[in-house]
This record gives structure tokens, C-alpha cells and sequence, in this order.
């Protein structure tokens, strides 16, 4: 099966909707660590990518342009931290999948990894600091470890979802070293990173939106 602009296009309407739902319980879990304001930055992002994507003529839009397109809408909408992060993780998407019309399951890995790199390089942590990478590293880990198994990339997609589960769950037990949460020092011990939870939610999110294809 390939991946075309459409499939993609339906995958960032699919995160828009979920992120949404979402929403208050990202606050709530910014709340204890941060602002309370994450869930809603990040359906602010999300929902301005669906509403630039719709946009489109999918028709003759490559996979690397509709990707551009959500980095610069994103970033537009979001001044908070997240904004350049998942920017970055689409524009180096955008970048691994350069020049190809329809994506085959490995190159879908690729924009995968992709992402996560961005979000780590953009946002300079490591595994470990109570962030986002915290579920994107794994997730991507596991992606590739089962793409080179030769599963599906329903499977991969799997894989990647419980390997974002199983990080977020264990940001609980670290304290941040990064971001607004790093002044709190062990009072951000026993809460989820909500910025690894909306990791979640947006990789369960990408499966979905993609499940038709799979």
C-alpha cells in the first residue's frame, strides 16, 4: 500500500479531532507542571494545520509540500513552546520524504523518525527530561525495530503507539529537567508530562487516521 497526500492530509484531520478531544486533559496536566494552557496550544496548532490543509489541491500536492504547509501553520498559531517543535517535526518530515508523489510503508518510517529527531534536535532533550521526547524517541525506536522485523506498518504504527504509551507513563517517575516544569524540581515527580501525553494522543491519532490505508 502507498500513502498519498489525501491519506496524509486525512491523518492531520484525524490528530485535529483527537487532540481536540483531548484538550482539558492536557490542561489539566499542564496545570500541575506548567501553564495549563498545552492542550489548548496544541488543538490551536493542530486545527490550523486541518484548516490549511483543506486548502490544497491534493490533486497535484506532493507529500513534502502538504507537510510544509503544516510546519509554517503551526508555527503561525502556536507561540508556546510547542509551536517550533512539531514545526520542526514536520518540515524534517517534509525533508525525508522530498521528491516523492506516494509514500511506500518504509518511507512512512522514515518521515516518522523524522519527526521525533525534529522534535529532539529543535528542542535539545534527551530521554529522560520529562518531555515529549520522552514518547516520541521510543515510539520512533520501535517503529523502525519493527519495520526492519517486516511487519506492516499497521504493526509499526502499533508498536510505535504502545512504545509512546510506556514513555509517557514513565515520565510520572522522573523530574523535569526541561522547560517552565524544570523550576518545580521534584515536585513534577509524579505526574505524566503533558507534553509526552499529547505525544499519544497524536501518534494514536496518525494510526487511525492512516488505518484505512494499512
Amino acid at each position: 500500500m502507498t500513502i498519498d497526500t489525501a491519506d496524509l492530509k486525512r491523518m492531520f484531520d484525524t490528530i485535529a479531532v483527537a487532540i481536540e478531544a483531548d484538550k482539558d486533559r492536557l490542561c489539566q496536566l499542564d496545570g500541575v507542571i506548567g501553564d495549563a494552557d498545552h492542550g489548548i496550544a496544541m488543538a490551536l496548532g493542530f486545527n490550523a494545520v486541518r484548516d490549511a490543509l483543506a486548502s490544497l489541491d491534493l490533486a497535484v500536492t506532493e507529500p513534502t509540500v502538504l507537510l510544509n504547509t503544516a510546519a509554517k501553520s503551526f508555527l503561525n498559531a502556536v507561540g508556546a513552546s510547542s509551536g517550533p517543535l512539531y514545526a520542526t517535526a514536520f518540515m524534517r518530515a517534509g525533508a525525508a520524504v522530498k521528491g516523492k508523489a506516494a509514500l511506500a510503508d518504509a518511507d512512512f518510517i522514515a518521515l516518522f523518525q523524522a519527526m521525533a529527531q525534529g522534535i529532539k534536535d529543535r528542542g535539545k532533550a534527551e530521554p529522560g527530561e520529562k518531555t515529549m521526547v520522552d514518547a516520541w524517541q521510543p515510539a520512533a525506536e520501535a517503529a523502525a525495530a519493527a519495520s526492519v522485523a517486516g511487519k506492516t506498518l499497521a504493526q509499526c504504527l502499533e508498536a510505535a503507539l504502545a512504545a509512546a504509551e510506556r514513555g509517557a507513563e514513565a515520565t510520572k517517575d522522573m523530574i523535569a529537567a526541561k522547560g517552565r516544569s524544570s523550576r518545580l524540581g521534584e515536585r513534577s515527580l509524579g505526574h505524566i508530562d503533558p507534553g509526552a501525553a499529547s505525544a499519544v494522543t497524536a501518534i494514536g491519532a496518525m494510526r487511525k487516521g492512516l488505518a484505512s490505508d494499512l
